[in-house]
């Protein structure tokens, strides 16, 4: 038995806190019972589960890599009309979601699945998966600037966890340097925040690793699956980090 919420987002109906949403405003009928309550258990394989009267799929498990380009919304859908990601997936009839976020005008990888508990997983604040980034910026932040950000920073949200910062190229030319930062937290525009804290806001953005992936060999726009052993080697991160930081 497993609670309804985490059967309706490993169906790929949406994702576990929209479940809950779903669940509470009446959509989801379980063997022609409307339940509005979380925390139900059901039978995924037995129970005939509903929303808005259709009946769920029984999936199989997706995840994908995709390298997402600037000024594409990290969404399934959007109202406004804008490119979102999922309109650069094809052949592919389940419903899949974004692992977390990337901005609008922030590109690079981004994984889709699913897999209501991997995605869960993988974002949730006590699991520390590393997430590094090209940051480029208009001039070249003093060393001190620099180890302000590995100290972390105070945000309006509170004090930033230390983080792995270092120079990855410098152009004279355009007077601009690009940064290469690690993070292991997931908050919101929070490598572009942390830079207009040193007075360099970030002209380019580009996240280049997510745990143990990298973006090499996905042009922008495309996408792969991931391996049965990258899927494996993520909540193992996930996982491991956890235990380390709270030794």
């Amino acid at each position: 038995m497993e609670r309804l919420q985490k059967v309706l987002a490993n169906a790929g109906i949406a994702s576990r806190r929209k479940c809950e949403e779903i669940i509470t405003a009446g959509r989801v009928e379980v063997n022609d019972e409307i339940v509005k309550t979380l925390g139900v258990k059901v039978d995924p394989i037995n129970d005939i589960i509903k929303v808005d009267g259709k009946a769920i799929n029984r999936q199989n498990k997706i995840y994908l890599l995709m390298n997402k380009p600037k000024g594409v919304i990290t969404s399934a859908s959007d109202p406004e009309g804008r490119k979102v990601v999922t309109d650069f997936i094809h052949g592919i009839k389940e419903r899949l979601y974004p692992v977390g976020r990337l901005d609008y005008d922030t590109e690079g990888l981004l994984i889709l699945t699913n897999d209501g508990d991997f995605a869960h997983l993988l974002t949730h604040p006590k699991h520390h998966v590393p997430k590094t980034y090209h940051a480029t910026v208009k001039g070249v932040p003093h060393g001190s600037l620099l180890e302000k950000l590995k100290s972390g920073v105070q945000l309006d949200d509170g004090l930033t966890a230390p983080a792995e910062v270092d120079y990855f190229d410098v152009n004279p030319v355009k007077n601009e340097s690009t940064v290469t930062i690690t993070i292991y937290e997931g908050r919101n525009r929070q490598v572009r925040r942390m830079f207009e804290v040193i007075n360099f806001p970030v002209i380019r953005l580009k996240r280049i690793s997510f745990g143990s992936l990298f973006l090499t060999g996905v042009p922008r726009g495309k996408y792969r699956y991931l391996t049965p052993k990258e899927v494996q080697g993520l909540m193992d991160s996930a996982t491991q980090s956890h235990n380390v930081r709270n030794k």
